[in-house]
């Protein structure tokens, strides 16, 4: 049975009363009706009057329901990145929202929503095919049915688009999409219609080493789920979801004649169509996964405009089902798990450090501990392993690894003795290879199978942790050439110098991409992972991405993490009191808002004052009493701001942390308790500083939990 694949071409066709889609290049297929303004869909076979064409797009995203009005999000440009097996894969360029209701309805909370979608859309890096699944790596497809169609097939922590395609997927299972409609049974035939999309980096490159020609692939998957922003999510969910979880795979292909000739249309029956499968050898892949994520258990960074946020860290023990839902779907999905963890074991790191190691301890029998030290640190390495066989969690296997420590002094050469602890385990556990069977086009011999792990991570999963995984790639792609016959034992990927130039390029651009979807800036350390040195200009570019990341993260990251939680479903616009109590009204007290505007002003009349050129004759010590006293002005509100950062950190209104809410409200309280300014922020006073009232939005919303 040939597999089901999305629409390649859509045309969109509107009237007052619809939209309509139809694909031009299957005449027989049914036409997908979207009434308006109700958002209900159906199937229509016959020809569709009263529309006029609007567009042709490249795919529908999907459906949200914001608080005023239903739109469909449609894929108005895709970009091609180039052809996995034949199989061409896109960028998502540009989108557009078409609304349900022919005339919008203005509210300010729509048209911040509607902002915030919009800026998601443009900045975050979304890849879809239409023949080929992305969000599943090479060994994971091998082994699923691909008789199904492509959105069933798809990876759900990575299928990013899953929540907005709810409203098609229901229609498609038979359930009505209106209220009192009733269901019509399975509709099988929106399939074509639903295209899974993956959000993260992809780079495909067609390249050589040592003369040997081959493609270079770089993929880094995002989890929809428990996905933010850097300060605003951390650690593990109730649901044993972790903040900035990817998968990343680097893979190659060889004898991949099909990434520069035409792609066969002829599906998804394997990696290759029989009509791209050209003369030759034996086409084959070869790839390695890791993985990414925040320590899981319950912790948080709270922000108060310090450059270094306030640590937080509950109980280890009221994490360990958490914990266990999250390794339970690491062990089953990936097999043994080889935990690196590189955050400081001096400091404030060190309570993570602390937490995540007793909770391997909880996890695994009869834990066995090794230290390792030298000079530079008392514990260079620290391993726990089970010393009984093997119950489940016994799978995970801890290695400790004071990456600053061992680094310091641009000494990074020293990373390579966490390559030398996890070699053994990498090649025992293998990476994953499959060879087209020869006269069998579609089928794909498995030669080996990756059975295992390496999860990495440090505080923010960024910087470090890119490192470490570029290095490990590197190892693995040594060895993999070495075993098809590229390289000679001993031989190694980067002594082709112009490969290795493209290897750790695209490397770095991958820690950028990771790095820009939850920090806000790029990654710190990029010159090392691009020249292999720590160059001052690294240095520069790292401080000024740092004060960057302090600024976003403070001041812009609320509104992106908004954004997250609306498109991805954790937060769900309430529909009433439409007009009233609007969520993005700033409720602060009017002092506490004033604040800032005080000191632009003050600073604004000192510059004018040292600028300003007077005569020779003029009495000055007037002016300069004067910028002394707003010179002072500034100075006293800027130790107010910084001595109250919480209620100046722009924090998320739709889903806020509670620490965010108790912060707040001390800072409040404090501010009250002062006898000079208290009085100008009472509650009586001031309505708009009360807690209920700031605090209204938190039921107007609804969380929603898969």
């Amino acid at each position: 049975m040939a597999a089901v694949l999305p629409f390649r071409d859509i045309n969109v066709h509107a009237s007052p009363s619809y939209y309509a889609f139809s694909s031009p290049s299957s005449p027989s297929a049914p036409t997908l009706v979207v009434d308006r303004p109700s958002g209900d869909l159906r199937l229509n076979y016959d020809k569709m009057l009263g529309a006029k064409r609007v567009s042709s797009v490249a795919g529908i995203l999907g459906i949200i329901k914001l608080r005023l009005d239903k739109y469909i999000i449609v894929i108005t440009k895709g970009q091609p990145m180039g052809r996995l097996k034949g199989h061409m894969i896109y960028k998502v360029i540009s989108t557009e929202l078409l609304p349900l209701r022919e005339r919008p309805l203005h509210d300010p909370d729509e048209d911040v929503y509607l902002s915030l979608i919009k800026t998601l859309l443009k900045t975050g890096p979304m890849y879809f095919s239409y023949s080929f699944d992305i969000t599943n790596s090479f060994q994971r497809q091998i082994q699923s049915d691909t008789s199904l169609p492509l959105w069933k097939r798809a990876d759900d922590r990575f299928f990013w688009n899953r929540f907005i395609q709810t409203d098609l997927i229901d229609f498609r299972s038979g359930g009505g999409t209106g209220f009192g409609r009733q269901s019509l049974g399975t509709q099988s035939e929106v399939d074509p219609y639903i295209l899974p999309v993956m959000f993260g980096m992809l780079r495909i490159t067609n390249t050589s080493v040592k003369g040997a020609p081959l493609t270079f692939i770089l993929i880094t998957r995002r989890s929809r789920h428990r996905a933010g922003t850097r300060y605003f999510t951390r650690g593990v969910d109730e649901q044993g979801h972790v903040a900035n979880y990817n998968e990343t795979e680097q893979a190659i292909i060889l004898n991949d004649n099909s990434s520069t000739g035409l792609v066969g249309f002829a599906g998804d029956g394997g990696f290759q169509d029989e009509k791209s499968k050209a003369a030759g050898p034996d086409s084959q892949v070869l790839s390695y996964v890791q993985t990414r994520g925040s320590v899981p258990v319950y912790w948080a960074e709270i922000n108060t405009l310090k450059y270094t946020p306030k640590l937080q860290v509950r109980g280890v023990e009221s994490a360990v089902h958490a914990a266990k839902l999250h390794f339970d779907e690491q062990i089953r999905l990936y097999g043994d798990n080889w935990l690196v963890n590189l955050v400081n074991q001096k400091g404030r790191e060190i309570r993570v450090k602390e937490a995540y190691e007793q909770m391997v301890k909880i996890l695994v029998s009869s834990p066995e501990q090794e230290r390792e030290g030298d000079q530079v640190t008392s514990e260079k390495f620290k391993v726990i392993e089970s010393l009984k066989e093997k119950q489940r969690y016994d799978r995970l296997h801890y290695i400790y690894f004071d990456f600053h420590h061992e680094t310091k002094g641009l000494r990074w050469h020293r990373a390579q003795l966490l390559l030398e602890q996890l070699e053994k385990p990498i090649l025992e556990h293998g990476y994953f290879r499959g060879v087209d069977t020869p006269g069998t086009p579609g089928k794909t011999e498995i030669r080996n199978l990756q059975r295992a792990v390496v999860r990495t991570n440090c505080m923010d999963c960024l910087d470090r942790t890119n490192v470490v995984q570029s290095m490990l790639g590197r190892f693995v792609l040594s060895r993999m050439l070495i075993d098809v016959g590229i390289l000679r034992e001993g031989e190694l990927a980067q002594d082709d110098a112009a490969f290795e130039t493209l290897f750790r390029n695209v490397w770095a651009d991958n820690a950028d991409v990771v790095s820009k979807s939850y920090s806000g800036t790029g990654a710190l350390k990029t010159d090392f992972t691009r020249t292999g040195n720590r160059t001052r200009a690294g240095m520069l570019q790292d401080l000024n991405n740092s004060c960057t990341r302090y600024v976003r993260n403070n001041f812009t990251d609320g509104p992106r993490q908004d954004a997250f939680d609306l498109l991805l479903g954790t937060y769900l616009p309430s529909t009433s009191n439409i007009g009233s109590n609007f969520m993005f009204v700033d409720r602060r007290p009017v002092f506490v808002q004033s604040i800032p505007y005080i000191i632009a002003g003050s600073l604004f009349f000192v510059l004018i004052g040292a600028l300003t050129q007077r005569p020779a004759d003029a009495t000055v010590w007037p002016l300069r009493v004067l910028m002394l006293v707003f010179l002072a002005v500034a100075g006293v509100c800027i130790r107010f701001v910084l001595t109250h950062g919480t209620l100046y950190v722009n924090w998320p209104k739709l889903n806020t942390p509670p620490y965010a809410n108790e912060g707040y409200q001390d800072a409040l309280d404090s501010v009250r308790s002062n006898a000079v300014i208290g009085p100008l922020v009472g509650a009586g006073r001031h309505e708009r500083g009360r807690s209920d009232a700031r605090l209204g939005y938190l039921e107007e919303g609804k969380k929603r939990i898969e």
